[in-house]
């Protein structure tokens, strides 16, 4: 009786620790064990071979060998390019719909100026301070676009809590109001769901770890974080090729080959499964205005019948039906998209853009470091951060309502439709002399032709007033992503250069053959290409524009303006990623921009901390006492002895505190119970040195080492004696050093 009592107690223990899990008693029988059994993961009756296993139970072992016989990571992959593609698709439809209410709102009211303002103004400034107050109130993680940190995650740097599924909920929201906002205060998406993808992925890796039983493993979360960054971008362009680029370039300095299968399955499942979400979206929209006007409430069941009746069409008048397309569709269906004259001027328009993105960079990061020093801004992000949101959202809002100068930036159109009307494939200096002269062609370009001003006019004018909105729409404290905005911002240089050219060759540049027009649309997909890859220092943006708007016409002037603002932008300022790192002060290396010959004869001798605190294996009780006391470090090199200092290996500082509340200090009082004195070559384990650099080693290569290994101390060594140690810390600083003197 008391065997079956105590057993009965410690089946309640358990049944108490685990509560927070549906259906203990259910799954307890589901795993096959009998209510006399302890418990404890599943399969333990199976396992032990002590107690009858219900059938349920071995099939259900038997269904898992078979599934997770070609490796069980693809199941979770897929799942997570399902579900982040899913999830991405239903924010889009949220979104869209709170948009739609906002103009019909605006359109409503009527033409009484003070409401009009109102209703602008007051609806993107509450969705902002909510974002702001909701999100900061969960965790203060869910600020800004994410990828800084998961950078410095990549590195082996680890960020408390960042990944949390928790945050999930929080994210997601403060993004969807936030986005909702619209070109109001121009913010993007790719950034923060970056960091959702990741945080899924980071919670897919536990269970992972549950379903296979086996402990959790480092190098398996960093893969899958590696996948959930391409996943992250795949599904929100629908582009898993340059999506896995992407994020390659931005968030990687090394990037493992075997890696690259993982990343392009994940990105491509959730690819197809947005643009798949997006086309069944569209034909079901189809479908409903085909069946019901907007004057009817309800079709009859007759209409019904008859929109699910096939009627006869003429095969010359068949529509072709729409598969899945570009999330940016474009008209460039051009036979000769450009001249070979014209790459004069796509090498004018990557100079261009680098100029500009180096200012951009520039300003951002002073415009960072003024919010934090400033007394009163300081104070409103420490304590009254949806204060600071209202009163910066409500400028910008101020600013684009349309009747005012909103007028002259295109404000009415979202942020997509700013895209769409960029890369529309007529030219709007001949569009708008045709509207002068009578002529009416619809399209969303005639938001950017005001009568008082030309397209030129308020495509400068659009430039000048983005520049400095977005750096301040940078500093909101709320989920937001940085990459769009500069992605439109560059489109519009292009589109604007393109008008330019246009205007000054009306009959077009050709070397040979019939003239052939400029398309300005080309510039304009070149143009966001070369900003958006020279703010981000990355190249693959020629490639995204590519898969996101269906156009290969332009790539190859595409890809020479993005390689001519690559060179001007990493020659003077770092991305905008490692420009947050920096003002963040993150743990993380930046990289060497420096290309100077003098930085490759920099080596570790001039740069190591020559202070060093070190044991013997002979040291004792005091030393180790000493030692602890003189440094805060989480391993200590170990040397023979005091009077030859080679180096032998490395010890734990939790070992030596071991060691010091097992051992008797020499000083203490008689008539205690201690143990005997020993030394920590007898009675600790060092660990032996796995690299070592010698005073030699040049900053090129330790700053690879430190990158390519997650390195975060080094000790130096000459002739095998211990002469000094390099951590994150030294290589950061010399490194800063040399690119000021380069």
């Amino acid at each position: 009786l008391r065997g079956e009592k105590e057993e009965e107690e410690e089946e309640r223990v358990l049944v108490s620790e685990h509560s927070w899990k549906p259906c203990p008693t259910g799954r307890r029988r589901v795993r096959g064990e009998t209510p006399t059994q302890k418990g404890g993961f599943w399969g333990r009756g199976f396992l032990g071979g002590q107690h009858p296993v219900s059938p349920l139970a071995g099939c259900l072992e038997w269904v898992r060998r078979q599934l997770f016989r070609v490796g069980e990571d693809w199941y979770f992959l897929f799942i997570l390019g399902v579900l982040m593609a899913t999830i991405s698709f239903t924010m889009d439809i949220i979104i869209a719909r709170l948009h739609a209410a906002h103009m019909w709102l605006y359109r409503e009211i009527g033409d009484i100026g003070v409401l009009k303002y109102l209703s602008w103004t007051l609806f993107p400034t509450a969705l902002a301070a909510f974002s702001t107050g909701f999100s900061q109130s969960i965790t203060p993680h869910s600020g800004g676009s994410g990828i800084p940190e998961l950078k410095t995650i990549l590195m082996g740097v680890v960020l408390e809590d960042y990944l949390a599924i928790q945050n999930f909920g929080a994210k997601v929201v403060g993004l969807t109001c936030t986005l909702t906002c619209g070109s109001t205060v121009f913010l993007g998406k790719v950034g923060p769901y970056v960091h959702l993808s990741a945080m899924a992925a980071a919670y897919l890796g536990k269970m992972r770890t549950t379903v296979t039983r086996e402990y959790e493993n480092k190098f398996k979360q960093h893969e899958m974080l590696v996948a959930a960054q391409a996943v992250g971008v795949a599904t929100v362009f629908g582009a898993p090729i340059s999506g896995v680029l992407f994020s390659i370039e931005v968030m990687s300095p090394h990037f493992a080959v075997r890696d690259y299968w993982r990343g392009f399955f994940a990105a491509t499942c959730g690819a197809f499964m947005f643009r798949l979400l997006a086309v069944f979206n569209s034909e079901q929209g189809k479908a409903g205005r085909a069946g019901c006007a907007p004057s009817s409430p309800l079709p009859s069941p007759r209409d019904i019948f008859g929109m699910l009746t096939p009627k006869p069409t003429p095969s010359f008048l068949s529509p072709l039906p729409e598969t899945i397309a570009a999330v940016f569709k474009s008209d460039l269906k051009i036979d000769f998209p450009f001249d070979l004259l014209e790459t004069f001027f796509f090498l004018i328009l990557g100079i261009i853009c680098g100029i500009v993105a180096c200012a951009y960079l520039f300003c951002q990061r002073w415009m960072m470091v003024a919010v934090k020093r400033n007394w009163l801004t300081a104070k409103l992000l420490a304590t009254d951060k949806p204060v600071y949101t209202v009163l910066a959202v409500l400028l910008l809002a101020s600013i684009t309502f349309p009747p005012g100068l909103g007028q002259f930036m295109a404000s009415r159109l979202t942020m997509k439709e700013h895209l769409l009307s960029l890369f529309d494939n007529r030219t709007w200096g001949v569009l708008a002399a045709n509207a002068s002269e009578g002529a009416k062609p619809g399209g969303l370009w005639q938001d950017w032709d005001h009568p008082s001003a030309t397209i030129y006019g308020t495509l400068t004018f659009f430039l000048l007033m983005k520049f400095w909105m977005l750096i301040l729409a940078t500093t909101l404290p709320l989920p937001a992503g940085y990459f769009m905005p500069i992605f439109i911002y560059g489109a519009a240089i292009g589109r604007l250069v393109g008008e330019v050219v246009s205007l000054l060759f009306p009959q077009g540049l050709h070397s040979e053959g019939p003239p052939r027009p400029i398309i300005p649309a080309g510039y304009a997909l070149a143009g966001a290409a070369a900003f958006s890859g020279s703010v981000t220092h990355a190249v693959s943006t020629a490639l995204l524009v590519c898969e996101a708007t269906g156009h290969l016409g332009h790539l190859l002037p595409t890809v020479l303006a993005v390689l001519v603002a690559n060179a001007i932008s990493q020659k003077n300022q770092p991305s905008f990623y490692d420009a947050g790192i920096i003002v963040k002060k993150l743990p993380y290396l930046p990289p060497i921009r420096s290309r100077h010959i003098a930085s490759y004869r920099v080596v570790v001798e001039e740069f190591m901390e020559r202070q060093v605190v070190a044991l013997a294996k002979g040291d004792g009780f005091q030393e180790v006492l000493v030692a602890l006391d003189a440094s805060a470090d989480a391993e200590y090199p170990v040397v023979e002895s005091t009077g030859s200092p080679t180096l032998v290996g490395t010890i734990s500082r939790s070992q030596l505190v071991t060691f010091l509340q097992s051992h008797e200090h020499p000083q203490a009082p008689q008539g205690e119970k201690l143990a005997t004195v020993g030394t920590l070559g007898d009675d600790c384990t060092i660990e032996p040195i796995m690299l070592q650099f010698s005073p030699w080693t040049s900053l090129h290569q330790a700053y690879h080492l430190f990158q390519l290994l997650k390195l975060q101390r080094v000790f130096v060594t000459r002739a095998g004696e211990l002469v000094g140690a390099v951590s994150r810390a030294e290589v950061r600083g010399e490194n800063r050093e040399k690119e000021e003197k380069g």
